[in-house]
C-alpha cells in the first residue's frame, strides 16, 4: 500500500516535530502495511512556506538513512497546497510541488467556507494540464451539507482523496456519514492517513481497512490504496468509475445541519 497523504517531514508544518518522530511514524506505517509514503507537507502562504529544494533535501536524507538501515520503505515528495489564487505560480516558482514531480496536485480548501473562485482555479489547473486532487472532501462543512459539489468537481476532472480516519469517526459523525456515501457512490479515488503524530492513525489502519472493504470490496480497496497511487507516482492516467449522484435523506440532512447537544447527538434522537 501507498500512504497518499502524510505530514512526516520534521519541523516543516504542524506534523512531525523531530527526526525521531519522523522515523517512529515510518516504523508505524511499515507495521500498518505501507510500503511507500507520500510526504504532503502543508504549503500555506504566510504560514507554511518551506520550498521544494529544502524538502527535497529532507526526503533524500531520510531515504538514505532508511536504505542504510535496510528498511524497505519508499518516500516521495509532494504538498498539500492550501487553496489560493496563485497555485500555478507557486508550482512554477518551485515553492510548492506536485506529487512526485508529476501532473497531479493535492490541494485543500478552507474547512468551513467554499471559495467563491473554486471553479476558476480548478479550471486554471486543468488548462495547465494538471490533475487536481482534493484532500479529504468529507471534512468540509459545506460539502457535508451539499455533497453535489463533489459530484460536480469529479465530473469536471477533479479526483478525491479521503482520510482513513473519517470512516471510524475521527473527524466527527458528519464526516463519517458523508465519506461512507462517497465510498458507496464511486466518489473516492485515493486514501491517505493525514498522519501528524505517532500512535494516532497508523495503529488503527488494519481495522479501518476491514471497515472500508466491507463497503467497497477488496478489489476496489486495492485500487484506492495501491493501484491509483502508483499510477500517480508514475504520472499515468487514472481511469475512474462513473460517480453516482445521490441526495441526502431528510434524516441525513438534519444530522448535517445540527451540531451535537450535550452527551447525545441529534442523530441519536432520530
Amino acid at each position: 500500500m501507498i500512504d497518499f497523504h502524510s505530514h512526516i517531514l520534521p519541523n516543516i508544518d504542524d506534523g512531525s516535530r523531530s527526526i525521531e518522530e519522523t522515523f517512529n511514524l515510518i516504523k508505524e506505517a511499515k507495521q500498518a502495511g505501507f510500503e511507500a509514503i507520500i510526504s504532503t507537507s502543508h504549503y500555506m502562504e504566510n504560514y507554511y512556506e518551506t520550498d521544494v529544494p529544502e524538502r527535497e533535501v529532507w526526503v533524500k536524507a531520510i531515504c538514505e538513512n532508511l536504505q542504510n538501515k535496510n528498511i524497505e520503505t519508499n518516500l516521495y515528495l509532494g504538498n498539500e497546497i492550501y487553496f489560493c489564487n496563485n497555485i500555478i505560480e507557486l508550482l512554477e516558482k518551485g515553492k510548492a510541488s506536485t506529487i512526485n514531480d508529476t501532473s497531479y496536485v493535492l490541494f485543500e480548501l478552507p474547512l468551513n467556507a467554499e471559495p467563491m473562485n473554486l471553479y476558476d482555479i480548478v479550471y486554471e489547473m486543468l488548462q495547465y494540464k494538471l490533475v487536481p486532487i482534493l484532500a479529504h472532501p468529507e471534512r468540509y462543512s459545506f460539502v457535508q451539507k451539499d455533497p453535489d459539489l463533489i459530484y460536480d468537481l469529479i465530473e469536471k476532472g477533479v479526483l478525491m482523496q479521503a482520510n482513513y480516519g473519517s470512516i471510524i469517526g475521527q473527524y466527527g459523525e458528519k464526516a463519517q456519514l458523508i465519506v461512507r456515501k462517497f465510498f458507496e457512490n464511486n466518489m473516492i479515488h485515493f486514501l491517505g492517513s493525514d498522519v501528524h503524530r505517532p500512535n494516532t492513525i497508523y495503529p488503527k489502519i488494519p481495522k479501518i481497512l476491514n471497515e472500508i472493504s466491507d463497503i467497497i470490496g477488496k478489489e476496489k480497496l486495492e485500487e484506492l490504496t495501491t493501484k491509483n497511487p502508483q499510477l500517480v507516482l508514475n504520472n499515468k492516467r487514472i481511469n475512474i468509475d462513473e460517480p453516482i449522484e445521490f441526495k441526502l435523506s431528510l434524516k441525513e440532512k438534519i444530522i448535517m445541519n445540527f451540531k451535537k447537544w450535550g452527551k447525545n447527538s441529534f442523530k441519536d434522537k432520530l
